[in-house]
């Protein structure tokens, strides 16, 4: 039991996937609860989810899996909130998207930028005669790589998406949802 309860103090990266109609202040109560906890949110992405109606807010955290738990019962008894799933790193596959604004006044005969973009996957989405804009997708790490060899080059700006994933487990939303037109028909 000692064990378990020294697994459960380790601080890790968890991904609460909330699924949710979409109402004014939600997302400002969902904060409030992570505030409240002192636990501080590392990536926030909110979209339309493949349901109709439905929204989703992907959330990445640092902490314990009891307070990351805690967090999950908490946010799911928020009343828009249909469902909340807690995840662990090997329970997701996550992807992010990074844009990078470059200077054109450095590079002239610089074929390893070139080399590079295409080592990593990226490409050139946008040029002008000033600067022209690198989009990199991919995991948090490869974006992590890809800037720190960017660290030559005159990097005007930076932006990066919070994290998007799809669960390993399957099915969990559309199951619940078919158990709640269920219930509503009895």
């Amino acid at each position: 039991m000692e064990n378990k309860n020294n697994q459960d103090n380790t601080r890790q990266k968890y991904t609460l996937l909330i699924y949710t109609e979409n109402h004014v202040g939600l997302l400002n109560r969902i904060s409030i609860i992570f505030t409240r906890h002192k636990v501080n949110i590392e990536s926030l992405n909110t979209s339309t989810a493949m349901t109709e109606g439905i929204h989703s807010f992907v959330i990445t955290i640092n902490t314990t899996k009891d307070q990351a738990e805690h967090l999950r019962k908490l946010i799911e008894k928020q009343v828009e909130v249909l469902k909340a799933f807690l995840y662990d790193e090997n329970q997701v596959i996550a992807m992010g998207i990074a844009l990078f604004k470059i200077s054109t006044k450095g590079i002239t005969a610089k074929n390893s930028l070139v080399d590079l973009i295409k080592n990593h996957s990226a490409r050139i989405i946008a040029l002008e005669p000033e600067f022209f804009v690198i989009e990199k997708t991919g995991t948090l790490d490869d974006i992590e790589d890809f800037s720190k060899q960017l660290k030559g080059y005159d990097v005007r700006e930076f932006i990066q998406s919070g994290r998007v994933i799809v669960t390993r487990p399957m099915g969990k939303l559309t199951d619940y949802l078919s158990d709640l037109e269920k219930q509503e028909e009895k």
